[in-house]
């Protein structure tokens, strides 16, 4: 779907418009599309995908096939850009999880597992399954999101603010 809507304006992201601005529009229409709903994703086997996604998106950009031969790292000078596809989605999910930490509502009490659910089978076969908090660990962790989330001054700085009513002054 997101490569369909990249086709649809090709000819816009190939044009000779300047660079920075087709970049732009790149994030902006592509990738919102492409990360809808990143912040509930498990990373695990998608990483590669992402990443090869990222480079399709810069490759049409600038127009290269694949006959071309060129190394990624090439095309990510080319276009001076970095690979950080991965990177906002785990800068969404911190977000995220940071927001519901601020509050206190279920989704809260369900992911610190305080709320139980009655299982009979004793032990499943097979690999652990993926916590949406494992994902976490393998930055700072779990409790110092807490930490951040609960002290409203980093809060506001970390999360963003936008979270009271904006209130307008008349200056008459």
């Amino acid at each position: 779907m997101v490569k369909a809507a990249f086709t649809k304006k090709k000819t816009l992201f190939t044009s000779k418009l300047d660079l920075n601005l087709r970049k732009t529009l790149v994030k902006c229409y592509i990738w919102s599309m492409a990360l809808y709903g990143a912040e509930t994703w498990m990373l695990r086997a998608d990483q590669k995908c992402l990443e090869s996604f990222e480079m399709w998106c810069w490759r049409r950009m600038e127009k290269i096939i694949w006959t071309d031969r060129m190394r990624n790292e090439e095309v990510l000078f080319r276009v001076n850009e970095q690979r950080n596809i991965l990177d906002e989605i785990r800068k969404r999910k911190n977000n995220w999880i940071g927001r519901i930490l601020h509050r206190n509502c279920l989704l809260k009490q369900v992911i610190e597992g305080k709320i139980k659910g009655e299982i009979e089978v004793t032990r499943r076969r097979g690999r652990r399954r993926t916590k949406l908090l494992d994902g976490l660990k393998d930055r700072r962790g779990y409790s110092h999101l807490k930490e951040e989330a609960l002290d409203c001054t980093i809060c506001k700085n970390r999360f963003g603010g936008g979270f009271e009513p904006v209130v307008r002054q008349n200056t008459e």
